[in-house]
């Protein structure tokens, strides 16, 4: 299943999003028990779109390609290397980032995101991980690149408002075990171009690293690591993350 969350009647609704005819419309409306209730259908390109996650905390991986580690200049971690990202920096696709005054160097990451289903807090290791995941999304986790080398830690260069978009959906209908392709175009120019079978920590040792710290609650949001390629933006850009059978995360650019 596919779905979004957007506004209807002046409301924020969480719709299922299947293809009709090859065009992808909102097709019912998703209730919390994930019963549903059919509606005249809405075409997604129409629909004023929210960002499809409310998460009570955003956990980003660092250096979970070993390509992106290097072209930074850092080793491969040897255990996952965590951080946050404040869900105030969450925008939806088609909503602007802002490059912050107090940044001159703003670079794009894009990366696949893991929403979770239900509460998750050491898992059994016969458990089967799977079933604490929801879907998938897409997420590009906006850094602000010369004050995380300033500050020598990440959450100021991480955490400004619209540094995180994600969309434009969820779905649970990809698998990162067998590879999915993640893609960041800026102004229609490929600039990464990653699989999922090249993350260092797979999607399962995430999670199980994460929720062996802290309790994971349902919608809390993983963004999984960034491809080699990052690169800045500047105002003007339209930038586009895009995750195999999840679709593209649009963003323009400008200056605060």
């Amino acid at each position: 299943m596919r779905h979004c969350r957007f506004e209807l009647q002046g409301r924020a609704r969480y719709g299922v999003v299947e293809s009709v005819d090859g065009v992808d419309k909102i097709t019912q409306l998703l209730r919390n028990d994930f019963s549903t209730e059919k509606i005249e259908p809405i075409v997604m390109s129409k629909a004023v779109l929210l960002a499809p996650v409310e998460p009570s905390k955003i956990v980003c991986l660092g250096r979970n390609y070993r390509a992106h580690a290097a072209e930074m200049g850092n080793e491969v971690p040897v255990e996952p290397l965590i951080f946050f990202k404040p869900s105030s920096s969450i925008v939806a696709a088609g909503e602007t980032i802002r490059r912050p005054k107090a940044s001159a160097l703003v670079h794009f990451e894009g990366e696949l995101g893991v929403v979770i289903s239900r509460t998750c807090y050491k898992p059994p290791l016969d458990e089967d991980i799977r079933s604490y995941i929801l879907g998938y999304t897409a997420i590009n986790d906006v850094t602000a690149r010369d004050l995380q080398k300033k500050d020598g830690q990440w959450t100021r260069a991480k955490g400004f408002d619209t540094f995180c978009p994600v969309g434009p959906v969820v779905t649970n209908e990809i698998d990162p075990w067998k590879g999915v392709k993640v893609e960041t175009r800026v102004n229609g120019k490929v600039h990464q171009s990653g699989t999922t079978l090249d993350l260092v920590f797979p999607v399962d040792a995430i999670i199980r690293y994460i929720s062996g710290i802290m309790t994971l609650f349902p919608g809390d949001l993983i963004a999984t690591g960034t491809p080699e390629g990052v690169g800045p933006l500047a105002a003007g850009d339209v930038v586009e993350v895009s995750v195999e059978g999840v679709g593209t995360l649009r963003n323009p650019v400008a200056d605060e």
